[in-house]
């Protein structure tokens, strides 16, 4: 035999063996069983029928000072200087950096009506 012709057939078993792999890693992702083809036979993968993924759940990112500061300054340039720093007030503060971090979604739901 050939050294092209033994090159081909271990390309061969490497894409039957990596089409294994691509099955078993489908299957253990969607907790569904899947058609691992024979070493030898040279099938692909049959899978099995995909169900969609359920989208993810975002998860919320904590609010932070900058970023309910860049709230506020909007709204202070959008002419609504007044209604902001009643806004701190109202929610215990004087200033923004005195304000507790709890307190930051609400104040943002409030800011969004202004």
């Amino acid at each position: 035999m050939s050294k092209i012709k033994l090159l081909l057939d271990v390309v061969s078993d490497l894409r039957s063996l990596a089409d294994s792999l691509q099955a078993v890693a489908d299957a253990m992702t969607q907790d569904e069983p899947a058609e691992v083809p024979t070493a030898k036979s040279g099938m692909k993968a049959k899978k099995a029928e995909a169900k969609p993924a359920p989208e993810p759940v975002p998860e919320e990112k904590p609010l932070t000072l900058e970023k309910v500061r860049a709230v506020l300054a909007e709204k202070s340039r959008a002419g609504h200087t007044a209604e902001a720093k009643a806004l701190l007030i109202k929610h215990g503060a004087d200033k923004l950096s005195d304000i507790d971090p709890v307190e930051y979604q609400a104040l943002l739901a409030d800011a969004e009506v202004l």
